[in-house]
């Protein structure tokens, strides 16, 4: 069973990050909202992916993820809970860790949140000068929360 140790930041403002390529647009869905466990749909460029997640424990949850057909993606986004989230994922290489920053579009227009995956909860990293506050543990910032009251509605 897979495990994902995400912790996630936003950016310091005024934004001292800017992109340095066009990024990659993903669209996602949920088609399970809950707690326990989300069901996630992500079509981005010309791969698509289902995910599973189990409720988090700190930073840690069950994430079980495997590629989909594009058209069986397109069609599940339908059935998803709307909005979709619309965002632009950035990966910026940092001290050696990979940070992926997402650009978020439509409903969410304005936030920009930056991730880390970690191989341990207390693997030890080094934090770029452009984070800002970290929102790990606030329940507002996850993308299934977003579907359901986005940054727009705060």
């Amino acid at each position: 069973m897979a495990t994902e140790i995400e912790r996630k930041y936003l950016l310091k403002q005024p934004a001292q990050w800017q992109p340095t390529g066009p990024g990659r647009r993903m669209a996602q869905g949920y088609l399970s909202r809950d707690p326990d466990r989300t069901v996630r749909v992500r079509l981005g460029g010309d791969e698509a992916f289902m995910t599973v997640k189990s409720r988090r424990t700190g930073i840690s949850r069950m994430e079980i993820e495997f590629p989909i057909a594009l058209q069986h993606a397109q069609d599940l986004l339908l059935l998803c809970h709307q909005p979709l989230i619309d965002k632009t994922r950035h990966e910026v290489m940092h001290a050696g860790m990979l940070w992926e920053v997402d650009v978020f579009h439509g409903a969410n227009e304005g936030l920009v949140v930056a991730e880390i995956e970690l191989p341990a909860e207390d693997t030890p990293f080094e934090l770029p000068e452009w984070i800002g506050e970290e929102v790990s543990h606030d329940l507002r910032y996850t993308n299934s929360n977003l579907c359901a009251v986005p940054y727009s509605q705060w």
